[in-house]
């Protein structure tokens, strides 16, 4: 026999033994089907008695109906205990949303109260502001339109939430704004300031006694004079305290005199200023500086004594404009 008779005939063979096999297999499934099927299409009869045994009801139910009620039945308990339990979820996390809320209700209420004290605030520093520009011969930076004042009532919906919401943020910056144009008034009012601190040092405007102690005996003005009795012009004022306390020039200057008189101020220095100005300091003990030196205001020029014609520890301090006299206190602390 050929080699290609005999591969034919193997592969025959091998066709037969598979379509033998499938045939079986196939055969198997619908005899389990069959069965199956026979199994379901069994009828049950169901019977309820009641006690009086008078009229029984009893109703016939097949295999697949029992599956088919089981699985639905099993369907609707998994069904209810599903969404029975994320109801319970959502309701605990709406619980805990609204005490959320609550809270975060009341923290808005804290912070619309605190806008509308903050909103008089600012109101009150804006008229101070502008009277002390006005005071000061600055341009008034002029008061902004008004605005109503913030509702503190609780929400009663979303639309009045929201109402509240945007007023207390227009609220917020139209005090953001005024705050922004303060900072440039209140620099302006810094530089003004400035130029005039520096004005100050040039005038005779601090307290002549260092640390700001010592007492007026003797002011400016008619007085009788302590040992011949007679009324004169006291062309300074008289400050007492104690030997040997420091005495401080009242503005920035030069000294142009320094001298003693046994019958009159003792030592005593003339000091120049700008503008005019002149300070004397009188009835010293001990001098510091010399005729020709500068000198800073506060800068300590001598000591408080009783020298010359006076009759106890004191200075005399007197301020002039050219050659004319001027009361002192006027001068004093003028800062």
């Amino acid at each position: 026999m050929s080699p290609a008779n005999q591969y034919k005939k193997v592969e025959n063979k091998l066709f037969l033994a598979v379509g033998t096999l499938f045939f079986r297999l196939f055969s198997a499934v619908g005899r389990s089907f069959n069965s199956i099927i026979a199994i379901g299409k069994q009828r049950f009869t169901v019977m309820f008695i009641p006690h009086s045994e008078k009229k029984i009801f009893n109703f016939k139910i097949s295999v697949f109906a029992m599956i088919f009620f089981a699985a639905l039945l099993s369907g609707v308990v998994t069904f209810f205990f599903y969404y029975g339990t994320h109801y319970s979820g959502i309701s605990s996390l709406l619980k805990d949303r609204s005490i959320n809320l609550e809270g975060t209700q009341a923290n808005l209420e804290l912070i619309r109260d605190e806008i509308a004290s903050l909103k008089k605030s600012s109101r009150v520093f804006e008229a101070s502001l502008n009277e002390a520009l006005s005071t000061l011969g600055l341009q008034d930076r002029g008061t902004g339109q008004p605005t109503a004042d913030g509702d503190l009532s609780s929400f009663l919906g979303m639309e009045e939430q929201q109402e509240g919401v945007m007023r207390e943020l227009s609220d917020l910056q139209s005090m953001g704004a005024l705050f922004l144009d303060s900072a440039k008034s209140l620099e302006s009012i810094s530089k003004l300031l400035s130029a005039q601190g520096d004005l100050l040092y040039d005038l005779p405007s601090i307290w002549p006694v260092e640390g700001g102690i010592g007492r007026i005996t003797n002011p400016f003005g008619p007085a009788e004079h302590p040992f011949t009795k007679q009324w004169y012009l006291h062309k300074g004022i008289d400050i007492a305290y104690g030997y040997g306390i420091p005495i401080i020039a009242a503005a920035n200057g030069k000294v142009v005199e320094r001298k003693y008189e046994p019958l009159g101020f003792g030592n005593y220095l003339l000091i120049r200023h700008k503008y005019g100005f002149y300070s004397k300091y009188a009835h010293m003990g001990r001098v510091f500086v010399r005729e020709g030196d500068s000198i800073t205001q506060g800068q300590r020029i001598g000591t408080m004594d009783s020298t010359g014609l006076s009759t106890g520890p004191h200075l005399h301090y007197e301020v002039r404009i050219g050659s004319q006299v001027v009361d002192p206190a006027r001068f004093l602390n003028i800062k």
